[in-house]
């Protein structure tokens, strides 16, 4: 009696043509602010990986004055980790995630807010490993360098965020970051933030929102070219879904964002879906956010 052998290593799963999701979080923020839209996506069989970048998440600076009780005095003059980090250093480490999850199928890149400076530049350096680009009311510069600069335009003038300069501490210029003390008790000041950022919740869906928060953000990440590239960015499919009620990216803004993407390749315009919520009121509606990636073509 013949006997046929046979491998009883195990073999990987085959691999489909389905996209991994990776999102890229806004400015103060981590990985954990995706946590409503990754459930989502996952009730409707998706992959995603949401990254901490340089100095964020479990990485991020949580000083003792920064706890209760405060030492605004001290925390002022505290040097920051963050001080360093600069949007290239935010693009490596991305475009290390994207090489590798590019191994097991296409992947779509998705950022929010100042998360869109660093897709873009993901964008830039590997076109050939990104199937498509989507910016959640996010930062997709192309006729200015970076946020900074866009903000001096017209466009930006609907936003609240002026009164959100109380919440600095510090000397941005010396400590090489925005310092903001989301654990403030000052109630006209929460006010204001939240009307900036998450009108449409509740007061503690807002609460909630702002514990998730790192106090710091690299004044080098916000300053730094962030600007698309026709040969590169503008070669990759992208879409924008707008923010109708933000009112830290004012709608006008990102109006503008996309006119001057499709402007730079008119041959490879955005696809624009709309959404009626604040800067971060999408996480309060994630199967809205997870219905429209569902769709994508990729």
């Amino acid at each position: 009696m013949t006997s046929t052998s046979r491998d009883s290593s195990p073999s990987k799963p085959a691999r489909d043509a389905d996209p991994t999701f990776v999102l890229v979080h806004g400015s103060c923020s981590s990985s954990l602010m995706w946590a409503p839209v990754q459930r989502a996506l996952a009730l409707l069989g998706r992959r995603s990986y949401a990254v901490d970048l340089p100095g964020h998440g479990f990485d991020a600076q949580y000083s003792s004055a920064y706890q209760a009780p405060q030492d605004l005095e001290a925390w002022a003059v505290e040097p920051s980790k963050l001080a360093g980090v600069t949007l290239r250093d935010n693009i490596d480490m991305v475009v290390d995630v994207v090489r590798r999850l590019a191994e097991h199928g296409p992947v779509v890149l998705v950022g929010a807010s100042l998360g869109g400076t660093t897709v873009t530049g993901v964008g830039n350096t590997v076109p050939d490993l990104v199937s498509r680009l989507v910016y959640i009311s996010a930062w997709s510069c192309v006729r200015r360098a970076n946020p900074m600069e866009y903000m001096q335009e017209p466009e930006f003038g609907e936003n609240l965020l002026a009164p959100l300069a109380a919440l600095n501490v510090g000397n941005p210029a010396e400590l090489g970051v925005g310092r903001a003390n989301y654990r403030t008790a000052d109630p006209d000041l929460i006010a204001a933030a939240k009307a900036a950022i998450m009108a449409d919740g509740t007061d503690e869906q807002f609460r909630a929102f702002l514990n998730i928060l790192q106090p710091d953000e690299s004044l080098a990440v916000i300053a730094g070219d962030a600007r698309g590239h026709a040969d590169t960015w503008g070669t990759i499919p992208r879409t924008y879904i707008r923010l109708a009620d933000d009112r830290s990216i004012p709608v006008a803004m990102q109006d503008r964002l996309i006119a001057e993407g499709d402007a730079l390749t008119p041959g490879n315009p955005y696809d624009v879906h709309t959404l009626a919520t604040s800067h971060v009121g999408f996480l309060l509606e994630p199967a809205k956010v997870a219905g429209i990636l569902d769709r994508l073509t990729v």
